[in-house]
């Protein structure tokens, strides 16, 4: 007589999902770039980024680190012209990812302000993530490159990631003299203002708008 084998139940372990289910790739690929951005709004502040340009890849794992959003990035630029388009398309593609995972924005906060204090430097950035784009950035740096990033292209970044990302950024340089501090504290104080107004709030089924949607 054959022996009937037991059955056995095989279990599936689900992964728990992503509030809102927030993440998102996002490529972008030009005769000047060829970019790939992973994010998970919900992370841990995990990276792995490589963009060619060891000043801005510091400031984006700074980012990355006080935001708590998981950024896995890879940006191949034609820096032998100059930092602009790979800088620039950065932001560009930052901003689409941002704007992806964060789909209909229910639930989060929306607003968030931050100041950041870096030792002789001293930012405010606030942020509406209102799906209408602005940019204000009202200061000239003194020197023209931090290691062999260009510090004119940080406000074409900015500005690309808001037009991007339908957000509102504000910046103000309240103090600093030092430039590499004044940059690193505007990189932090976005990512602590983005981390709260990412947030989801007491009612997750609600858009924060009069209007019904952002």
């Amino acid at each position: 007589m054959a022996v009937k084998k037991p059955e056995t139940k095989t279990e599936v372990k689900k992964e728990t999902p992503l509030v809102n289910g927030r993440a998102a790739e996002i490529k972008r690929k030009t005769r000047e770039t060829d970019i790939t951005c992973k994010i998970n709004i919900d992370g841990n502040g995990k990276y792995d980024i490589s963009t060619g340009i060891g000043f801005f890849d510091h400031m984006l794992e700074s980012f990355t680190k006080h935001s708590g959003i998981d950024l896995s990035l890879v940006a191949n630029g034609d820096l032998r012209v100059d930092n602009h388009h790979t800088v620039e398309d950065t932001g560009i593609v930052l901003g689409q990812a941002i704007a992806k995972a964060l789909g209909e924005k229910k639930g989060i906060n929306r607003y968030a302000s931050f100041v950041m204090p870096m030792d002789d430097a001293l930012v405010l950035c606030a942020i509406d993530i209102s799906g209408r784009p602005y940019l204000n950035f009202d200061y000239d740096f003194k020197v023209e490159r931090v290691g062999y990033f260009e510090t004119e292209t940080l406000k074409e970044f900015f500005y690309a990631l808001s037009y991007s990302a339908g957000m509102n950024i504000h910046f103000k340089v309240m103090d600093g003299y030092n430039t590499h501090h004044i940059i690193e504290a505007m990189f932090k104080a976005f990512a602590n203002a983005l981390k709260i107004a990412t947030t989801v709030g007491r009612d997750a089924s609600e858009v924060l708008s009069t209007k019904g949607s952002l």
